[in-house]
């Protein structure tokens, strides 16, 4: 008989090791789903998660971006969001959360990525709430009605698509209903994470006459060059005076600033350089401060001097998932993003949270 149970890597305390626990796995939900999951990505977010940065319930299985294998359809699902008909053995992606529908932000300001009752896989979801497999660091994710599910990209390899799977969407949000790329314009992206890469490679796409990445470690950097993404590149991190790697950037974009520049460092001084680096009439795009991580010192004459439009973009939908799904063949075949991508197996968790921390990795996977 096939086994009814399934493994997870679950946070029980913040900031304490997280735990292999194995849990039973129930029948398919009513218009849901059971998936195996072979991939499991970790995000930035999810240190932030362990340490305790957002507010959410504990125990919780974690990990909010995945790729993996059908194994049961629940009555009633028949077709994914593009209305491709489903069935065990297909192997697809979903976003990792679900909007209520009903709150201000989805039923009036149409904004559901500020969904006031958002439910979140590997985010919100507490094994104590039940189902316990309710997150993608496991074997197995039980996925409910309502989850935006879509088939993975034919002949794109599943560590192509796992590269920048919460990434893209997010990215796919920011540039699309927030702030566009445009033709000809010259980009500045603050940090070479998956969720810069993929701003910087989207950018691309879009049209931008230059792409400017500026991060670290150097690895990292490296690592976006060799997969194509970018254009030039310039390490802030390790550098012994910021304020030279900034003269830089300017000087990079032609002396007057970037049109747009798109912050995903998540660290909150990048937020303050970030402003001295748009011309003036310029935009200034934050995607990266999805946790808490402090205050910083902003000077808003530059605001006001520079004429910047400043704009926020949180999270994704799923039509922002079912984008980047769409999108995946164009990204994988102008970029090598499978070389961005080191996997773990399931019971590594630890040494592949330790790898994303220090940056000795671009993007961790779990598989199972």
């Amino acid at each position: 008989m096939t086994a009814r149970t399934g493994r997870a890597v679950v946070l029980e305390e913040f900031g304490k090791p997280l735990a292999l626990r194995e849990y039973p796995l129930p029948a398919a939900p009513e218009r849901g789903m059971i998936v195996a999951c072979g991939y499991g990505g970790i995000c930035g977010t999810d240190l932030h998660l362990h340490q305790g940065h957002l507010p959410i319930p504990t125990p919780l299985v974690l990990g909010h971006e995945g790729l993996g294998v059908i194994r049961e359809l629940g009555e009633g699902l028949t077709h994914d969001a593009l209305g491709t008909e489903l069935k065990p053995g297909d192997s697809v992606m979903w976003a990792s959360s679900i909007a209520c529908g009903t709150c201000p932000p989805c039923r009036i300001h149409r904004e559901p990525t500020l969904c006031e009752n958002r439910r979140t896989y590997g985010v919100n979801r507490s094994t104590v709430d039940g189902p316990e497999l309710s997150g993608s660091w496991a074997d197995h994710i039980v996925l409910q009605e309502g989850t935006t599910v879509v088939k993975a990209a034919d002949g794109v390899d599943p560590l192509a698509a796992m590269s920048l799977a919460c990434a893209g969407p997010t990215v796919v949000h920011a540039l699309y209903e927030r702030r566009p790329v445009r033709l000809g314009e010259v980009v500045v992206v603050q940090g070479s994470g998956p969720v810069g890469l993929a701003a910087a490679a989207f950018a691309q796409l879009s049209g931008a006459a230059k792409v400017i990445v500026i991060g670290g470690p150097a690895e990292r950097l490296e690592a976006a060059a060799r997969a194509g993404i970018g254009d030039v590149h310039l390490n802030i991190a390790d550098a012994t005076d910021p304020d030279h790697i900034l003269n830089e950037v300017h000087a990079a974009t032609g002396g007057q600033g970037a049109d747009l520049v798109i912050e995903c460092a998540g660290v909150p001084q990048a937020v303050a350089q970030g402003l001295y680096l748009a011309r003036r009439g310029g935009t200034y795009l934050v995607i990266g401060q999805y946790t808490d991580a402090g205050d910083t010192l902003v000077n808003p004459h530059q605001i006001v001097y520079r004429q910047l439009d400043v704009i926020g973009s949180w999270a994704f939908t799923g039509a922002h998932l079912v984008e980047y799904v769409r999108l995946l063949p164009t990204l994988a075949a102008r970029f090598d993003l499978a070389s961005l991508v080191t996997a773990f197996p399931l019971d590594r968790h630890a040494d592949a949270l330790a790898a994303v921390a220090d940056g000795s990795v671009m993007k961790a996977v779990l598989t199972s």
